[in-house]
């Protein structure tokens, strides 16, 4: 958990994060987003909604494994979605954290 926050952290200071629903949904749209991090107590419409948007611009989406205080309190922000706009920063992160599976017959 500390891992992927320190990498976040890093990408924040970088300028390579989108947060929030419509920022990350836009940087999927974009095709900038590498990879869209939620935390676990995201609502499960905004789940359901940024898991639609991950399959049909094909971004991988990834459990925190924390919740949206935890998040907060490490990046200085309360969010429950953020968007990872850079490959580099999302091939370290997605080591830390588990992919959530899109099942496409859902939609």
């Amino acid at each position: 958990m500390n891992k992927i926050m320190g990498l976040l952290t890093m990408a924040r200071r970088a300028g390579k994060l989108s947060f929030g629903m419509d920022m990350s949904k836009d940087a999927c749209k974009r095709g900038i987003s590498k990879g869209i991090c939620t935390a676990n107590d995201v609502s499960p419409k905004s789940l359901k909604e940024i898991k639609f948007v991950c399959m049909v611009e094909n971004v991988p989406l990834y459990s925190l494994g924390m919740d949206m205080e935890a998040v907060g309190a490490e990046l200085g922000k309360k969010v429950g979605i953020i968007s990872v706009n850079d490959s580099g920063f999302m091939k370290k992160a997605k080591a830390y954290m588990e992919e959530i599976e899109i099942d496409n017959d859902m939609y």
